[in-house]
């Protein structure tokens, strides 16, 4: 993004909307409406714009045109989409096209999956030595007045389990070999089960993380011949009460997405069939300004000399990336144990050897406005700092 910001400069000329109903937006900037059901719409747009970023969801239903047009265009194209079928669907069939015509198509630009596959990336980095497996735990808290979700993502949720077995079928259309385990294999945790890392009961995450890293370690295997890295990711639900709750409304939520009445009542209600969790509001602004997230990342390899085919993991990692909001940018940030890694590491401005070093912490700031010439401009809240946190 660095470089576009030097190659865009300039007030943006037109704001582009992407919708299937009109909405209501106050801006002296002129406005184009583009419909997902009118083709010559989308090209009409895309043909004024260099990225479109595209805020659309479910993406299922509305996301195919808008990439087709795109390329078909010659613009480029960006979505927040944290639905891997849409996402895998979209490189199966639109690559070769996207290729051929110099077009960019980059999904999972939002919290699906930026945080993860770039904490994998900087944990990579961070790690002295060839990093083989990583387990990610992610935490979310709110302010007083709670947190809730948007509708769109809700639909989302509820149409993707529902249509599960068309994923599997689709990722079979690829024909990809699995991904080699480096060094030692990594036992997958139970279903629920209390984590010493975040200090809570946890499941897996059932985003669109691990498919979006797994995307992103087989392109770097594939293409630049780096080592694959292990990935299993989990979210925290809190204690026993939480995890009651969460048995109760998955078990109703799994049964219910099987049949159309179903998922008709759970696309109706979804605040109520959620707990609170959705709603077709979506968050208040206060809301989404005291809501932060964590996600913690622990990773095992092997240390700098050795080979990973000779015995277990001998070096351990643990990172950190957090988003805060307003309110919680002021408070203590979350407690972290380091992780000693029980190989030996030599400082730099002596002859003694050290288990453990000091934090290191690299700033992503997240409120850097990159004035684009022609982009599509969204109603999506501030991006607050978000902090890349190193401990061994």
């Amino acid at each position: 993004m660095d470089s576009l910001s030097g190659y865009y400069s300039g007030t943006p000329h037109f704001i582009f909307i992407i919708c299937n109903s009109m909405p209501e937006l106050r801006t002296d900037t002129e406005i184009i409406v583009a419909d997902v059901s009118i083709e010559e719409s989308l090209a009409i747009m895309c043909q004024q714009g260099v990225v479109i970023l595209n805020c659309v969801g479910p993406y299922r239903f509305y996301g195919e045109p808008v990439v087709k047009a795109c390329i078909e265009n010659g613009a480029h194209y960006v979505d927040i989409c944290g639905e891997p079928q849409f996402l895998e669907r979209m490189q199966l069939e639109y690559h070769t096209n996207a290729l051929d015509r110099g077009v960019y198509v980059i999904g999972s630009c939002g919290f699906d999956s930026i945080p993860a596959d770039l904490g994998i990336l900087y944990t990579q980095r961070q790690f002295k030595g060839t990093l083989t497996a990583v387990e990610s735990f992610l935490k979310i808290s709110s302010g007083p007045e709670g947190s809730s979700g948007h509708d769109a993502t809700w639909q989302s949720a509820v149409y993707g389990f529902a249509d599960s077995g068309s994923l599997r079928q689709l990722r079979k259309k690829f024909g990809h070999k699995p991904l080699p385990v480096v060094g030692a294999k990594v036992k997958k945790r139970g279903f629920v089960f209390f984590s010493k890392e975040i200090e809570q009961y946890a499941i897996p995450f059932m985003g669109s993380d691990p498919s979006v890293v797994k995307r992103t370690q087989r392109f770097l295997y594939e293409e630049e011949h780096q080592s694959p890295v292990q990935y299993s990711a989990y979210v925290g639900v809190g204690g026993l009460f939480s995890i009651a709750k969460f048995f109760c409304g998955g078990l109703l939520f799994w049964v219910m997405v099987k049949f159309s009445l179903g998922r008709k009542l759970l696309t109706m209600f979804p605040s109520f069939f959620s707990f609170g969790l959705f709603s077709k509001a979506g968050p208040t602004m206060k809301q989404i300004e005291d809501t932060c997230f964590s996600l913690t990342f622990f990773g095992e390899g092997y240390s700098e000399g050795t080979d990973p085919s000779q015995g277990p993991p001998n070096a351990k990692i643990c990172t950190q990336v957090v988003g805060a909001g307003e309110v919680c940018t002021r408070q203590e940030p979350p407690s972290i144990k380091p992780v000693s890694s029980t190989a030996s590491r030599t400082a730099a401005s002596s002859s003694r050897s050290e288990t453990t070093s000091s934090p290191s912490t690299v700033t992503i700031k997240g409120q850097t406005t990159f004035q684009l010439k022609y982009i599509v401009f969204i109603l999506i809240p501030t991006f607050h700092p978000v902090n890349m946190t190193t401990f061994y």
